[in-house]
């Protein structure tokens, strides 16, 4: 009897400093993205830690990509993949279309949703808000370095880590970003 092992190989999770070349990755990646949704595209934002100048982040660039109509991203499909990307439906976010790039080593995550999805503006005002408020983004980096080094191999470790961190400063973006509108 042959016996196979299957190894399965974990994603590390990394904390690196900013770095100067993540808004010129993104807009890169932006553009290629344009070209492929054009014909339902409204906006692409890049959120996530690394549009957040002077915050330590894993190397994976956020995108937010805003469509017309959500049920029509299912036809790009194709065109992602061929780009190099794993369409993985909603992946717990209803209304989202989320796909990434890299399956050891990721580079990208693309969230997709319809706009006027409160989800938009969660993203926007959590971006915005620590790119001017220091100390809030210091206590998020902290708590990001430490959570790298706490669960080196356990990336639902590190992410149910920051939840609650996230789930206070979402709280206080919102607040001051539509405050500010």
């Amino acid at each position: 009897m042959i016996r196979y092992l299957v190894m399965i190989m974990k994603r590390k999770v990394i904390v690196v400093p900013y770095q100067q070349e993540w808004p010129f990755l993104f807009q890169k990646e932006a553009q290629h993205l344009s070209n492929i949704f054009q014909p339902i595209l409204v906006d692409i934002h890049h959120i996530g830690s690394t549009s957040v100048p002077n915050l330590a982040s894993k190397p994976i660039i956020d995108i937010l990509v805003v469509v017309k109509e959500i049920r029509k991203v299912d036809l790009f499909e194709d065109l992602m993949k061929h780009s190099g990307y794993i369409a993985k439906g909603e992946n717990g976010i209803t209304g989202r279309r989320f796909f990434y790039k890299g399956e050891r080593v990721r580079t990208h995550h693309v969230h997709v949703f319809e706009e006027g999805n409160s989800h938009i503006l969660r993203h926007l005002a959590f971006c915005e808000y620590l790119r001017t408020h220091r100390e809030d983004r210091q206590r998020y980096e902290h708590l990001k370095k430490k959570l790298a080094n706490q669960f080196p191999e356990d990336i639902e470790g590190y992410m149910t880590g920051k939840a609650p961190l996230i789930k206070e400063i979402e709280q206080k973006a919102m607040k001051w970003y539509l405050n500010r509108i």
